[in-house]
This record gives structure tokens, sequence and C-alpha cells, in this order.
């Protein structure tokens, strides 16, 4: 295929991914289907024989690695961005509000990996390094294909009656029932990718020959506690330092906020990624936390919608990328090693372990409704079924596989890559149905 062909399939492909959203915002449909049903069909043409991504070849796997890296760093920032909802460390009342995800991230994650890994280790016969790689890297719920389900962006959730000067530790958030759902999701999608990474060096770490036991002092203190922390103070840190220079600097060149210029946005999550994995934080920890603390600066103003609205368009652009070249995997050979034992477990991950163990962990002693952080029934099914996998897995996956020779690491990525098209299409078809359900439903008060 010439360069001009190249330039003529980008071109028709940006411009459907640019016409889906509202194209199809109406239908059961949502544009990653789309997308990745689009890419296998380009897959069986020639106009893709050499953007075939092969998971066993290295040189792919760190294109893969990179690319996807680079597409959840955008969106953890600009789901932190888009949360209205404030998480002031200062002020344990802002905790409370925040006590779906709490449950999500400290209960149903890392119960998630266990059962997954479980699954594989005792009923399929897996290697336990292998078993523990396959369920961290499935278990985070995605930042990226989420969107119908997020919230909407910055001031989406606050009434324009609110008062501007009001302290950043008051909730200014009014939300329905669908709100509390879209929050939900949203925080734990921030959130929960950076959580995830202890278990995926753990596995790591087995397959090098370490003890579990002999090395669980060190895996804890330094992978679960040490590195969230570092990556969580440095997010924390530069973002409170670019808020300060970008909202009340007395320089007038560098008060970005007055000017409107948005690329601070990138600027920040770049940096805030770097600064966290030179340190040997979690970098995507600190990218959630950096936009959360960018917000929490003057967080009724404008600029912050200008941010995100970049940051968004920059977050289509990479996903519309990232699905083609899965959806061409697809038709090139990526399921080749896939067998009812991958299917097994994606469908039943899906199904049935995300949904029944987030419910549980939501609905035992639950935050009461209608305060805020609160969930009826029918916002706590929501929640646990739409824990959507995404381009966090494939990150996970290419990540880990570049680190070690784990056995079975193509039947691993066939396992992955069926499970994550198997959620954009069971969660794409059920999001829009179901939100639309929700709309409506009073959550009450805040408090």
């Amino acid at each position: 295929m010439t360069p001009e062909g190249y330039f003529l399939m980008a071109g028709l492909c940006l411009l459907g991914a640019v016409a889906l959203p509202t194209l199809l915002h109406r239908f059961a449909v949502s544009p990653a289907m789309v997308l990745l049903l689009t890419g296998v069909v380009l897959g069986f043409t020639p106009l893709t024989d050499s953007l075939v991504i092969y998971a066993a070849d290295e040189g792919d796997r760190f294109v893969v690695e990179h690319v996807t890296e680079l597409t959840v760093i955008v969106a953890l920032m600009g789901v932190g961005l888009a949360i209205d909802r404030p998480l002031d460390l200062l002020h344990p009342s802002t905790w409370r509000r925040w006590s779906p995800t709490w449950r999500l991230l400290g209960i149903a994650l890392p119960v998630t990996i266990g059962l997954v890994a479980l699954l594989g280790w005792a009923a399929f016969g897996l290697a336990p390094a292998t078993a523990l790689l396959l369920g961290a890297v499935l278990s985070p719920t995605d930042p990226v294909l989420a969107s119908d389900v997020q919230v909407g962006g910055p001031g989406s959730s606050i009434a324009d009656d609110e008062p501007d000067e009001v302290p950043y530790s008051t909730d200014p958030t009014s939300v329905d029932e669908a709100g509390e759902v879209r929050f939900a999701l949203t925080s734990e999608a921030g959130l929960n990718d950076g959580l995830a990474f202890p278990f995926v060096h753990l596995a790591v770490i087995m397959l090098a020959g370490g003890s579990f036991w002999a090395g669980a002092g060190e895996w804890f203190g330094w992978y679960v506690v040490g590195r969230v922390v570092v990556g969580a103070a440095v997010g924390i840190v530069l973002g409170r330092a670019l808020g300060a220079v970008a909202f009340r600097s007395r320089t007038e060149s560098v008060r970005l906020a007055a000017q409107g210029e948005p690329l601070l946005a990138l600027a920040a999550l770049l940096t805030a990624y770097g600064a966290a994995e030179l340190a040997h934080g979690y970098g995507f920890l600190a990218v959630f936390a950096c936009a959360m603390a960018l917000r929490s600066a003057e967080h009724r103003h404008d600029y912050h919608r200008a941010m995100h609205d970049v940051v968004q368009r920059l977050e289509r652009l990479l996903t519309l990328v990232v699905l083609l070249l899965l959806g061409i995997a697809f038709s090139s050979g990526l399921l080749e090693g896939l067998d009812w034992r991958g299917v097994t477990i994606g469908v039943a991950l899906v199904l049935v372990i995300r949904p029944v163990v987030a419910w549980v962990s939501l609905a035992v002693l639950p935050r009461r409704n209608p305060l805020a952080g609160g969930l009826d029934t029918s916002g706590r099914f929501a929640v646990a079924f739409f824990g959507i996998r995404g381009v966090g897995s494939l990150y996970y996956v290419a990540w880990a596989t570049n680190e070690a020779e784990f056995a079975d690491a193509g039947w691993v990525w066939s396992t992955v890559g069926f499970t994550v098209a198997f959620s954009v299409i069971v969660h794409g078809i059920a999001a829009t149905p179901v939100m639309k359900r929700l709309e409506g439903q009073p959550s009450g008060t805040r408090g």
C-alpha cells in the first residue's frame, strides 16, 4: 500500500471516530464496537499488511506497550479533571463521599484478581505466575473505553446556581442515581490501574524464582505501599504547584488559566508520569493524582473544561489507533491460541466474577442513599456490571511479557484480547439502555 493510501485510510478512520459518538449515542452500539469491527475487516485486506501486530514479536510488543501506555495516561488525566466531587486528605468528610470507590479498590479488585488467578491455576492448570498475571491484567476496569458510563466532564454534576467561591472540600455536586453510578465507575477507573500494578510485579517476581512468602514483606512494603505513596505524592505535589502557577502566578506570562492555554494538561500528564516513574512510583496513579490536585485549584474555573476538551480529543485519537490495531490483530492471528479455557475465563470474569464480587463489596454496610456516595439496588447493580476491560489490560500484558518469559504467553495474549473484545461488545450494547433507565432516579442530598 502506498503512503497516500495510508493517509486516505487514516483520514477516513479518523472521520469515523469523530462522527461515531454523535451518530450512535441513541443506540445500543458504542463507537468502540464499530472501530474494533472496522479493524477486523481491514485486517482481512492487503491494506494493513504492514500494520499487523504479532504478540510473539518482541518489537511489536514494545510498540503495543508504549502506545497503550500513552493512551492510558492521557485517559487518566481526563478522568481526574472530569471528577467534580472533591477529595481532600485534610478533610475526612470528603473521603466518605468516595465510599463506593474505596470498596471497589480495597475489596473488589484484589478479590477479583485472586478468583481469576485461582480459576486459571486450580481449574485450568496454569503455572502460578501465569495465573496471577492473568488475574492482575484482567481485573482493573478501564479508563479509556468506559466513556459511555463515566462522568460528563468538569462541572457536569454541579448546578449552575452553585456559588463559585466555596472551599474545595465543600462538595458542590448534585447528582441523581445515574450520576452516582458514573462517579463510582469513573473514580474506580482513575485509581485501579495503578493499584493493579503491584500484582503484575508479583507475577514477574514469582516467575523469577522468588518465594512469595519469603518476599511477601518486601513486596507489600515497597510494591504495594511504597510505590503507591511515591506515585500519589509526586502527582499531588506537581498538581498543586502547577495549579498555583496557572491560576495565581504574579507573572502574567505564566498564568496560563488567564490565557486559556489548554496544553498545560498535556505537559502535566507527561511530567507527572515521567517524574513518578523516575522516582520509582506508579506513574498511572501520579497522573490521576496530578489531575485531581490541579482541578482542586479554582475548581469551578472554565479553564479545567478547556484542558479536559484537549485531553479528550487526544484520547479519542489514541483509542482509535489502539482499537483498529486490536481488530487487525484479531484477523491476523492474535486469537490463534484461544481455547475453551480462555473463553470460559473471559466470559466468567465479565458476566459473573466482576458483577458478583463488586456487588457484594458495595452492598455490605453501604453508605446509605440518598447521601453522596450512596447507591440504591439498581445503582449497585450497574456499577458492579460495568467492569469494562480495555486498553489497560493490553498495556499490562505487554509490559509483563516484555519483562519476563511467561509460560503460555501466547495463550494469555489471546485470552486478554478475547476478554477485551467481549467486554467491548457486552458493555457497549448495555451502556445506553442501562444508563437511560437510571437517568432521573433521585439520589437526594449531599453529605
